[in-house]
């Protein structure tokens, strides 16, 4: 089941150049709990960003402009971590499961952002640092950079690679921090290592049905099949005993 989830977001990945682990982790979390399927995307996570990187370029204009709100993921994620240590595991996956769901909505609207000149600077770093802290809770990390960058209007190759780079630095210090919390073993390491396999064959195999596939049907599939998880999660969750 997890390598299918890995497959099956990797193939996301490769088609819409998004979504990798917001498509994976919803899978894992029905199956063995957030905390325990928060590992298991990280180094598959990194792998699909560096090939879809490596794939639209433009890599150092990215850093150039958008490494106010990189470096503000950090503290925000380290926050992030520290309340998930604190929390159990159930009140984590009910935030995943509204972030989740936010996110959902948001794709399926798709306001019109436009954010006003010059306020750009003074925001990337709230929505790095907002980021940030939303992943080391939940491991989501779309909610609020995508809309952020989506606001900018960027061209497609930029806005996926300024994505992509976000997703990069969150997931590395997501491992560092979960493996000081004792949450990435030796066994998440050997499971999700093998699952790098999957994750190329998924995007290859993604990038090459891209042509020949509606982008936007596709996408709006993933997203009805979210939104219905994120909302089983919440029940689930509501559900059970306290």
């Amino acid at each position: 089941m997890i390598f299918a989830a890995y497959l099956f977001a990797a193939t996301a990945k490769g088609v819409t150049g998004l979504g990798f682990s917001t498509t994976c982790l919803p899978i894992l979390v029905f199956a063995i709990g957030l905390k325990d399927a928060l590992p298991l995307v990280l180094i598959p996570s990194i792998c699909s960003n560096l090939v879809v990187m490596r794939q639209v370029g433009q890599f150092k204009s990215t850093i150039l402009r958008f490494w106010p709100m990189l470096l503000a993921t950090i503290p925000g994620l380290i926050l992030g971590l520290w309340v998930l240590s604190e929390i159990d595991g159930d009140r984590a996956k009910v935030v995943f499961g509204l972030v989740l769901l936010m996110w959902c909505g948001f794709s399926f609207l798709k306001p019109d952002l436009r954010l006003p000149g010059g306020l750009e600077e003074r925001l990337a770093p709230v929505s790095g640092i907002c980021t940030g802290f939303l992943n080391g809770l939940t491991g989501s990390q779309v909610m609020p950079a995508v809309p952020f960058l989506m606001s900018l209007h960027l061209g497609r190759n930029a806005f996926i690679q300024a994505a992509n780079c976000s997703f990069t630095m969150s997931s590395l210090i997501m491992m560092a921090g979960l493996g000081h919390l004792g949450l990435f073993t030796g066994t998440d390491v050997l499971i999700s290592t093998l699952g790098v396999v999957c994750v190329f064959i998924g995007v290859r195999f993604g990038t090459a049905i891209r042509e020949g596939l509606s982008e936007s049907a596709f996408r709006n599939i993933i997203l009805t099949m979210l939104t219905m998880m994120s909302i089983s999660l919440l029940m689930s969750s509501f559900a059970a005993p306290s």
